[in-house]
């Protein structure tokens, strides 16, 4: 069932950023006509996954610097107790929508929601909506996944590969279709070391692992799933890597592109500056650190981190986009033949502008102390080591110790004991990100850059997702703050009474430090003093 969503907006506009539609004017002129903007005038646009953090960046995006757009159709399910449409427009009242609420107050009414569920068969859309997008769109833009990484393997199958098997089977319907942009992950392939911008032998045919997801029982699939996953991590880059495969099957003859970001995380500049929603990998870890819960990280300080921020992501999807309807072999007699595969886009920060785990952490620590959040229960101490060993005794001291007697001293109490929990969670966590922050690929993106360097000067500036031109420390200065705003919900002005907290947590901390030690060195003498006295 499709809705569109009512233009509540125009009876109460909110206020967002201090750029206007007239400065947006003025700079379209300076720089020229915008080919990306072109290619999308007047066209309909399919997006799944528009409820996600990438999705809620690519729609923002889609609806401010395409302006010209038709339609943009969200494929959206309902959840309990609360109506699709409700949904979506609760999503739009977020801060993130604030700059476009200013200069296009009327984006509303190009939005159209498409009830259905990417993990179910048909997409689970009803007749006359599928009729509707197959005579209207001409641009998919996939991004629904479940981005779990202890997801069901069943679970997984019907979302990120028999969805995506369903999306390609809608595209081919689709009369006026001029690209899809599947958009996987740049770990897709992660069991290689090093990783190109082209299509690897799956590890299993996609029809093949559908079609024992759906005839074989749960518990004996997830019984098998160890030995199914190989040398993956875990069922989300299985996955990934599997709809891959399916898409070398679904999609001959259509004008396709595979788009594989690295690890996302918070925006650079647009449409607001450190923008995040989600606590995912590094953000968790950031999060973790700063309100003194996480304290040491497996992890090779000197491997590469391959992060890149939403805003980026979110451009360089929209160009793949620009330039796989540009190619398509019905636009020019140019243009690469149907018979060779999609072209494939690797979005990494390491080849253009490296960062390595280490610095990481020291851009984060560096800005972050400045902005403490006020949520903090602990002091800030963090350490990565590659060596198993040392992190296991991190571990014990820093976060098994500790919760032991504080949990210990609240039974005491009569309180609810909560630290031993809160650690469990925490080392599963950190089990997950154990691996790609312990191993090191070699990825290619030539695809990349070339797509950039083929954009006019002001697509450059409107859709900018060159990596090498990113100032890491300015950024981080942004993150940080960020992850304070919109994540903990800790406004900058509660800043000076944090940093008074930070302070006592800082003495508590060398406080306990003191007495463990002198606990433990009473506990030595007296080992010592029993053992003299059975000797004398």
């Amino acid at each position: 069932m499709t809705y569109d969503i009512p233009n509540v907006e125009l009876l109460n506009p909110k206020e967002g950023g201090d750029i206007t539609y007239m400065d947006m004017v003025e700079e379209k002129e300076s720089m020229g006509e915008s080919q990306i903007q072109k290619m999308f005038a007047g066209s309909s646009v399919f997006l799944t996954g528009g409820t996600g953090f990438l999705g809620k960046l690519l729609s923002e995006k889609l609806l401010r610097s395409c302006p010209d757009i038709k339609k943009l159709y969200m494929l959206a399910r309902p959840k309990k107790n609360k109506d699709t449409t409700k949904r979506i427009q609760e999503q739009f009242d977020d801060v993130l929508y604030d700059k476009l609420r200013k200069e296009r107050p009327n984006f509303i009414q190009k939005i159209v929601v498409v009830e259905g569920d990417v993990g179910q068969i048909g997409l689970g859309m009803n007749e006359q909506d599928r009729l509707k997008v197959m005579n209207d769109v001409e641009f998919i833009f996939h991004g629904a996944a479940t981005v779990r990484f202890d997801e069901p393997l069943k679970t997984a199958v019907e979302i990120n590969v028999r969805g995506t098997r369903e999306i390609f089977q809608l595209a081919r319907a689709c009369g006026k279709l001029k690209a899809v942009v599947h958009i996987s992950t740049a770990y897709s392939n992660c069991a290689l070391n090093t990783i190109d911008e082209k299509f690897y032998t799956s590890i299993m045919p996609g029809d093949k692992l559908i079609d024992l997801v759906e005839t074989m029982d749960e518990k004996i699939i997830n019984n098998i799933t160890p030995g199914l996953l190989g040398d993956f991590p875990n069922t989300y880059a299985y996955t990934k890597s599997v709809a891959e495969n399916i898409i070398m099957e679904y999609s001959k003859g259509l004008p396709v592109a595979v788009f594989r970001p690295a690890i996302v995380i918070a925006t650079v500049k647009e449409p607001v500056t450190g923008w995040i929603d989600n606590v995912y990998g590094p953000t968790g870890v950031v999060v973790g650190a700063a309100i003194g819960l996480l304290h040491a990280l497996h992890c090779d300080p000197k491997a590469i981190a391959d992060l890149v921020p939403g805003d980026m992501v979110v451009n360089a999807c929209i160009a793949t986009a620009w330039k796989t309807a540009k190619e398509y072999p019905g636009n020019h007699e140019d243009a690469p033949p149907q018979d060779l595969p999609p072209p494939v886009y690797n979005y990494v920060s390491s080849e253009q502008n490296p960062l390595t785990w280490e610095k990481f952490m020291s851009y984060t620590e560096t800005n972050g102390l400045d902005v403490p959040p006020s949520q903090a229960v602990y002091y800030y101490l963090f350490r990565l080591t590659a060596s198993r060993w040392l992190y296991t005794m991190y571990c014990f001291f820093l976060h098994w110790l500790p919760a032991y007697i504080i949990d210990g001293i609240a039974m005491l109490i009569g309180k609810k004991p909560m630290l031993r929990k809160a650690y469990t969670k925490i080392s599963k966590f950190s089990e997950v990100l154990a691996y790609f922050a312990l191993k090191q690929w070699k990825f290619y993106n030539r695809n990349t850059q070339n797509l950039f360097s083929e954009l006019c000067d002001a697509d450059k500036r409107l859709f900018d997702f060159d990596m090498s031109n990113l100032n890491w420390n300015d950024y981080f200065y942004s993150y940080v703050r960020g992850i304070r705003v919109y994540l903990l919900k800790d406004p900058l002005d509660t800043v000076p009474k944090s940093v008074t907290k930070h302070t006592r947590l800082r003495y508590l901390h060398y406080t306990f430090c003191c007495l463990l030690s002198l606990g433990v060195l009473r506990l030595l003498w007296g080992v010592l003093g029993y053992m003299f006295s059975l000797v004398l």
